[in-house]
């Protein structure tokens, strides 16, 4: 395949530093592992008609913010740097900052904002769990967050001469455009789509059901009002339902992305608290998880969507393992067309990937993501007593994220 071609040819460069080698050296425990105490994440809102749909980014950051360090009774006088991952509000830095202000956060705390698109809330944790391995930062803040009904994807915009580059030119158009492109390239029919829609549909429905996000979810006062419940999961969807829909770009390839096998636009915000495990134990604070490491990669912008395929060969290889070590993995449903193959080209059992449904169901708030499918994940790993969680995410413009976590949150040792 074109992918593995593409693989075979790309070079393997490290993207952390002090990077651990192989499984045993992975589930170490040393007095300066970046450590994660805290994770959690808001309930997501349905773009336009939820319940955040007239909410602001900086409202969501102060209500998120108040509910971690009422949780944690962490003191935020010792909270060295915050990094808030997030996309299309205008003025990031100075609302995010106004924002932490207001949630109590003193005004000798510095914050910053990074815009990775779809990974924005993974270079988020990146950003912090960096910092704190090179002694700048001891106690830091990772935050993900956007509001798809405030700040909706603007068109961008380049020159006439940069647009004459056909790559250029590929990296500006809309998602949308791209999925159809993987269908078509890749060969992915309207029905296997809709076979992976209907898995995470189902299985997001059914953790709904049983209460499993209320794990992750930390409930947000906002207006008055407590938000504690997505409302962007939609129970009934059957396999007749999603062959109903009508394609949303039918000029666009085959014309086979809906509705309901793509990721559902929406509001929302998740953090991590990640520190030193020596700082973590001095504090007395629970260590959920080990941060290892994560790799960025870029790919055709054509195919944006494959990207997970590169981006997870590439952390794996650059700490030691193989793909059949990881136990939980995450990995963003933007379409259903590229995630399907990715799935497949991945070779990586769908019993694994997105237990509770990803966001062609839950949804996808573009700059919480990165940071929502780390809290998923790990919770996971804790019901599932298990090790190990590899996140990843395709990026507009083509480029594609990993991440690779240990879990700690568990009772007995499964090693």
């Amino acid at each position: 395949m074109l992918a593995r071609r593409l693989l075979s040819r790309a070079p393997m460069r490290s993207a952390s530093t002090h990077a651990p080698q192989g499984i045993s050296s992975i589930l170490q425990k040393n007095p300066d592992d970046v450590v994660i105490t805290f994770a959690q994440r808001s309930a997501i809102g349905r773009m336009k008609k939820g319940q955040l749909k007239d909410t602001t980014v900086d409202e969501l950051l102060q209500a998120l913010f108040k509910a971690t360090l009422e949780k944690t009774k962490l003191d935020p006088s010792k909270i060295d740097d915050i990094c808030v991952g997030t996309c299309h509000p205008p003025s990031p830095l100075y609302t995010s900052r106004a924002a932490a202000l207001a949630a109590g956060i003193p005004n000798h705390v510095p914050i910053s904002t990074v815009n990775r698109l779809c990974s924005s809330g993974l270079m988020a944790i990146r950003n912090i769990a960096h910092a704190i391995q090179a002694g700048e930062t001891s106690i830091g803040l990772a935050v993900g967050v956007d509001s798809m009904t405030m700040h909706p994807r603007p068109t961008p915009q380049i020159s006439e001469a940069v647009d004459q580059n056909p790559e250029a030119h590929d990296c500006i158009q809309p998602m949308g455009w791209t999925s159809e492109m993987v269908a078509q390239t890749y060969k992915v029919s309207r029905e296997t789509q809709d076979k992976y829609a209907l898995i995470s549909h189902s299985r997001a429905t059914e953790a709904q059901a049983k209460g499993i996000f209320a794990d992750e979810i930390i409930p947000l006062e906002i207006k008055g009002a407590v938000v504690s419940v997505d409302d962007t999961i939609r129970p009934g969807v059957t396999a007749q339902s999603l062959a109903a829909l009508k394609p949303v770009w039918p000029d666009w390839g085959a014309g086979s992305t809906t509705a309901g096998n793509a990721s559902g636009t929406g509001d929302g915000a998740a953090i991590c608290i990640l520190t030193t495990r020596a700082r973590a134990e001095q504090e007395g604070m629970e260590i959920l998880a080990k941060w290892v490491s994560s790799a960025v990669v870029g790919c055709e912008p054509k195919y944006m969507g494959i990207a997970p395929i590169f981006a997870i060969p590439k952390v794996l290889e650059q700490v030691g393992l193989k793909k059949e070590d990881i136990d939980v993995y995450e990995i963003n449903e933007a379409f259903a067309s590229q995630f399907a193959y990715c799935v497949e080209e991945l070779g990586i059992p769908i019993e694994k990937i997105n237990p509770n449904g990803g966001s062609i169901a839950i949804s996808h708030p573009l700059g919480m993501t990165g940071v929502r499918q780390v809290v998923t994940g790990l919770a996971e790993l804790k019901r599932k007593n298990g090790s190990l969680l590899c996140t990843s995410m395709c990026i507009g413009s083509g480029m594609g994220a990993a991440g690779i976590f240990v879990n700690e949150a568990r009772s007995v040792s499964k090693l």
